[in-house]
C-alpha cells in the first residue's frame, strides 16, 4: 500500500493543476446542486419494528386526512392576575383568537378551548390546539406569522399568551463559537508549523472537502429525507477529520524534506507513510459511522452514512489534493524544525543538539514509571464514569427548551393548569377489526386503563368512520420523562394483553412519551451487537496494521474507558446541571437515547485515528532494531506533537458546536470534544505508552501462522526504504 500511495502522491504533486481543478470541479458541482435542489422538508422520525411506531402507522390507515405527522401548535392563555379565563371579555378574545388562527390555508382544524373542556379546574388556564396539514419545517412562514400574531392581538387584550408544539420549529443554528472553533484550530496549526501558509493548508483542503460533503447533502436531503441535523453532524466530523487527516501528511512532508529529499520524492514518502495511516484511520471512522445501521433507525443510519461519506472525501482530500497544495506552495513549507520569521525562530532545531523535546521527556518519564501512569490514568477516567451509572435517556421536547423560549413557557403554563402529565399525553390505539364487538373492546379498554395507578384522564373512545378503530387519550399524573410514567405505558400494554385475549382487539400505546420508551429499549438492545460488530472489525483491521495481537486489543479496552467517562461527563452536565451556565444549557434533563450509541460509534472511530498515528511510529521504530521502550520514546519524539495539535484542533471544531441552539447538537459537540480530550491526552499520551512498557516484546507478538496469513499492507512504509535503497544498513529488521 506505501508503494502506491506514494506514486499517488508524487503525481498529485506533479500533476497538481489537473488535481485541483478536479476538487474544485467537484465542489461547484456539489454548490449547485445543493442550490438548485427542493429545499429539504422535516426528516421523518420512525422506529420500525415498534409498538409506538406499529400504531403511528395504523392511525394514518385508519384515519386518512388526519395528518397525523402534520405540525401542531397549543396557543396557551392564561388570565390577569384576579381574574378566570371564564370570564366574558377573555372569553370573547379567545374565540377571536381561534376564528382568526382558523382562516389559514394551511390549518386542518382549530379546537375551542370551552367546547373541548380545555379549561383548568382553576379557570386561570386555557389552551387552543392548531393542527396543520404539514410538518413544522414545511409550514410557510405566513402561517407561522399569522400564529405568532394572533398571540400578539390576544396579549394586547391583556392576556399572558405563549405558544407550544412543533409549529414553531425552526432550523437549528450553530452561532459564532462554530467560527471560533475554526480559529483555534487555526491558531494551533500556525504554532505547530510556525508558517502561514503550512497552517493553512491543512484548512483549506478540509472545508474544500467539507464544503463538497455537505453541499451533497443539501442536494440529496429532499429526495433522501435527510434532516438538518445530518449535514451539521457531517459538517463537524468531516472538519475535524479533514483537518487532522492534513496535519499529519503536512508534519510528515516537512519531516522527509528535513531528510534532505526532493519535495516531489518527500510529497510521495509522506503520503505513502503518514497516508497509509490516514487509509486505515479514515477506515476505523467509517466502519464505526456506517455499522450504526445495525441499531436500525433509519434517521441515526443516515447521519452514520452521511458522515462516512464525508470522512471518506476528507481521506481522498488528503491523499491527493494536499500533496498537490504542497506543490503549489514550494518552499514557504519549511521542512521540520526550521520555521518561518513568524514566530522568530528561523534557526533550525537541530542546530541546538542534546536537548529532547517534550514528546520524548514525557514519553521517558512513563517508560520509567509505567505503573504509576496506568493507575493514575485509569483511576482518573473511572472516577469521570462515576456519572454515567446515573444516566437517563429520553427524547427532548419543549420541556428542555431555554426558558426564555415561548415554547419552554407554553409547556410550564400547561403544567402549572393541568398537570405534569399533561405535556406527554399518551395515545392508545383499539384496533378492534377482528374483534366481534368493537364498541365492547373500546368501552373495556377505557375501563381497565381508568384503574391503572397514575392516570389523571382517560378521554372517551374516538372510533374512526369504519367503526373498526379508535383513540384514547389518558393523561399521566406524571412528567413525560419520570420512570412512573414509563411504568405506566408498560402497565398498559400488560393490560392490552389481557384485553386481546377476551375481545380480539390489540390495544397499542403510541405518543412522544412512549415512542421515547421504545427508541431507548431499541438502543439499549442493540448496543451489544453493534459494540461487537464495529469493535470486531476495528480489531481485524489494527491487527493487519500492527501484526500484533495484543496492541489492537490495548486499543480497544482504552477506548472503552475514554467512552465511559465522556458519557459521565455528558451527565454531569447536561442530566446534573454541573458547569451548565458555562456551557450555555439553560435546562438539564434525559440525556439524549441516541447519545451514548452514537458516541460509542464516533468515539471509537476518531480514538483509532491517534492510535494508528501515533503507535505506527513506535512499530516503525521496534521493526528497525530499537528496544521496546525506545521505540516508544521514538515514536514519541516523532509523533507527539502532532497528534497533541491534532486533538487539540479536533476538540476545538467539536466544541464550536456547542453553541448551537438544537440541544442534540449541541450535547453531541460536548461530549465528543470531552471524549477526544480524555482519549487522546490520557488513554493514548499516558495510558498507551505505560501499557506497551510494561508489555515489552510481548506487545509486538503475532502466531506464525497468523503472521504468514495476514496480507502485508507495510503502513510503515518498509518497501519505499527498500526500494530507494536507504534502509539503514547498520540496524537488524526485526520480524514481527
Amino acid at each position: 500500500m506505501a508503494t502506491f500511495l506514494c506514486k499517488l502522491g508524487r503525481l498529485s504533486f506533479r500533476r497538481r493543476h489537473f488535481v485541483a481543478l478536479i476538487w474544485v470541479a467537484l465542489l461547484t458541482l456539489a454548490g449547485v446542486g445543493a442550490a438548485s435542489a427542493p429545499a429539504a422538508g422535516n426528516s421523518s422520525f420512525s422506529i420500525p419494528g415498534t409498538e409506538a411506531q406499529k400504531a403511528f402507522d395504523l392511525l394514518e390507515q385508519r384515519f386518512p386526512g388526519t395528518s397525523a405527522d402534520g405540525a401542531t401548535a397549543r396557543v396557551v392563555f392564561k388570565a390577569p392576575s384576579g381574574e378566570k379565563m371564564t370570564d366574558p371579555g377573555n372569553k370573547a378574545t379567545v374565540q377571536d383568537t381561534v376564528k382568526e388562527l382558523s382562516d389559514g390555508s394551511e390549518v386542518v382544524r382549530v379546537t375551542d378551548p370551552y367546547q373541548a373542556k380545555a379549561v383548568s379546574k382553576d379557570g386561570t388556564i386555557a389552551y387552543a390546539q392548531v393542527s396543520y396539514k404539514v410538518s413544522g419545517m414545511e409550514l410557510d412562514d405566513a402561517a407561522k406569522d399569522a400564529l405568532k400574531d394572533s398571540a400578539q392581538d390576544a396579549r394586547k387584550a391583556g392576556l399572558t399568551v405563549e405558544i407550544g408544539g412543533d409549529a414553531l420549529q425552526a432550523v437549528p443554528h450553530t452561532g459564532s463559537s462554530e467560527v471560533i472553533g475554526i480559529a483555534v484550530a487555526a491558531v494551533v496549526l500556525v504554532i505547530t508549523f510556525g508558517s502561514l501558509v503550512a497552517a493553512g493548508l491543512p484548512l483549506l483542503t478540509a472545508l474544500i472537502g467539507v464544503g463538497i460533503g455537505v453541499f451533497a447533502i443539501t442536494g440529496l436531503a429532499s429526495a433522501l429525507d435527510l434532516g438538518t441535523t445530518t449535514s451539521t453532524l457531517a459538517m463537524m466530523i468531516g472538519l475535524a477529520v479533514g483537518i487532522d487527516y492534513a496535519l499529519f501528511i503536512v508534519s510528515r512532508y516537512r519531516a522527509e524534506l528535513a531528510e534532505g529529499r526532493e519535495r516531489e520524492e518527500a510529497a510521495g514518502r509522506a503520503v505513502g507513510t503518514a497516508g497509509s495511516a490516514v487509509v486505515f484511520a479514515g477506515l476505523t471512522v467509517v466502519i464505526a459511522l456506517v455499522g450504526l445501521s445495525v441499531v436500525n433507525i433509519p434517521m441515526l443510519t443516515k447521519m452514520g452514512i452521511a458522515a462516512a461519506g464525508t470522512v471518506a472525501i476528507a481521506v481522498l482530500i488528503a491523499l491527493t489534493m494536499v500533496p498537490a497544495m504542497l506543490g503549489y506552495a514550494g518552499r514557504k513549507v519549511k521542512p521540520m524544525g526550521e520555521k518561518g520569521k513568524l514566530l522568530g525562530r528561523a534557526k533550525k532545531e537541530q542546530d541546538r543538539p542534546g536537548k529532547p523535546n517534550l514528546g520524548t521527556r514525557w514519553a521517558s518519564f512513563v517508560v520509567r514509571r509505567p505503573l504509576a501512569v496506568l493507575l493514575l490514568g485509569v483511576i482518573g477516567l473511572g472516577a469521570a464514569a462515576v456519572p454515567a451509572a446515573s444516566l437517563e435517556l429520553g427524547l427532548p421536547d419543549d420541556g428542555s427548551q431555554p426558558t426564555s423560549t415561548t415554547q419552554r413557557r407554553a409547556y410550564d403554563l400547561l403544567s402549572e393548569g393541568f398537570g405534569p402529565g399533561f405535556n406527554g399525553p399518551l395515545m392508545v390505539v383499539v384496533d378492534a377489526k377482528n374483534s366481534d364487538d368493537p364498541k365492547a373492546a373500546f368501552t373495556e379498554t377505557g375501563d381497565a386503563i381508568k384503574g391503572l395507578k397514575d392516570v389523571v384522564t382517560v378521554t372517551p373512545a374516538q372510533p374512526n368512520k369504519a367503526g373498526d378503530t379508535a383513540t384514547i387519550t389518558v393523561i399521566p399524573g406524571s412528567k413525560p420523562s419520570s420512570v412512573t410514567t414509563e411504568n405506566l405505558v408498560h402497565g398498559i400494554r400488560d393490560a392490552g394483553a389481557d384485553i386481546k385475549a377476551e375481545t380480539d382487539a390489540n390495544v397499542l400505546v403510541t405518543g412522544s412519551t412512549a415512542m421515547n420508551i421504545d427508541v431507548s429499549e431499541k438502543l439499549n438492545d442493540a448496543l451489544v451487537p453493534y459494540l461487537v460488530l464495529v469493535v470486531g472489525l476495528a480489531f481485524l483491521l489494527l491487527i493487519v496494521v500492527f501484526r500484533s495481537i495484543l496492541v489492537p486489543l490495548k486499543a480497544a479496552l482504552g477506548f472503552l474507558l475514554s467512552v465511559m467517562a465522556a458519557l459521565g461527563a455528558v451527565v454531569a452536565v447536561f442530566q446534573w446541571g454541573w458547569l451548565s451556565g458555562l456551557m450555555g444549557v439553560e435546562q438539564t434533563g434525559p440525556v439524549m437515547s441516541m447519545m451514548p450509541i452514537f458516541m460509542v460509534g464516533v468515539v471509537f472511530g476518531l480514538a483509532m485515528d491517534y492510535e494508528v498515528f501515533l503507535v505506527t511510529r513506535m512499530r516503525e521504530a521496534y521493526v528497525h532494531g530499537e528496544k521496546p521502550a525506545q521505540a516508544v520514546v521514538t515514536g514519541f519524539r516523532h509523533g507527539a506533537r502532532v497528534v497533541t495539535a491534532a486533538a487539540v484542533i479536533m476538540m476545538a471544531v467539536f466544541a464550536g458546536f456547542i453553541g448551537s441552539s438544537e440541544s442534540m447538537v449541541k450535547m453531541i459537540g460536548f461530549g465528543l470534544a470531552i471524549a477526544v480530550f480524555f482519549d487522546a491526552f490520557v488513554v493514548r499520551m499516558a495510558i498507551v505508552p505505560a501499557v506497551l512498557a510494561l508489555l515489552g516484546r510481548k506487545a509486538w507478538w503475532l502466531p506464525k501462522w497468523l503472521d504468514r496469513a495476514l496480507p502485508n499492507v507495510d503502513v510503515e512504509g518498509e518497501g519505499l526504504r527498500t526500494a530507494s535503497g536507504d534502509d539503514d544498513g547498520d540496524r537488524e529488521l526485526v520480524r514481527v
